[in-house]
C-alpha cells in the first residue's frame, strides 16, 4: 500500500456536516450529522483523488476492506432493511464513500436521502449510544479520535 500523504486534509464540507470518529489504516470515518439515518462516510487519506480509480491498485483493495468490514459491522449493529453504499462526490470532489443504513420506516424511503428532510442534529446521548453500538464491531482494525479540548 502506498504511504499516506504528510498532508491530508478533510474537505471543508465533510468537516462542517460530520464528526470524524477514527481512521483505519487508509480512511478516515466520519459521523454524518443527521440522526434519521445511521451515516458512516469513509474518506481514504490521499489527497486530489476524486475517484475510486485514482487510487493505486493497493488502496483500491484497502478500501474495499474497510468498507466491507465497515458495512458488516453496520449490519451487525443495526439490522438495517438496506445498506446504502455509494461514492457520488457531485457536491464534494474529495473521495468519499457514504455508507447509510436504511430502515422502510425511516423519513426518506425508499427515495435517496439527500434533500428530502432537514438533517436532525444528535444529541449528546444518541451519539454516544449509535457509537457503543458500532465501535465495538470495528475495535481490531479502528483507531478512534480522541475528543478535543
Amino acid at each position: 500500500m502506498s504511504e499516506t500523504p504528510t498532508v491530508f486534509e478533510l474537505h471543508p464540507q465533510l468537516r462542517k456536516d460530520c464528526q470524524v470518529i477514527g481512521r483505519f489504516s487508509l480512511c478516515q470515518l466520519l459521523l454524518m450529522g443527521d440522526a434519521h439515518y445511521p451515516w458512516f462516510i469513509l474518506v481514504p487519506q490521499r489527497q486530489a483523488v476524486s475517484e475510486i480509480f485514482e487510487l493505486d491498485w493497493e488502496d483500491q483493495v484497502q478500501l474495499l476492506r474497510e468498507s466491507s468490514g465497515l458495512a458488516r459491522a453496520l449490519t451487525r449493529a443495526f439490522n438495517p432493511d438496506k445498506l446504502n453504499i455509494a461514492a457520488l462526490g457531485n457536491v464534494v470532489p474529495q473521495l468519499h464513500v457514504h455508507h447509510i443504513v436504511r430502515y422502510r420506516d425511516d423519513v426518506a424511503w425508499p427515495a435517496p436521502v439527500w434533500g428530502r428532510s432537514p438533517a436532525r442534529p444528535y444529541s449528546e446521548a444518541e451519539r454516544t449510544a449509535l457509537l457503543a453500538r458500532l465501535t465495538p464491531l470495528l475495535a481490531a482494525d479502528l483507531v478512534l479520535e480522541r475528543p478535543e479540548g
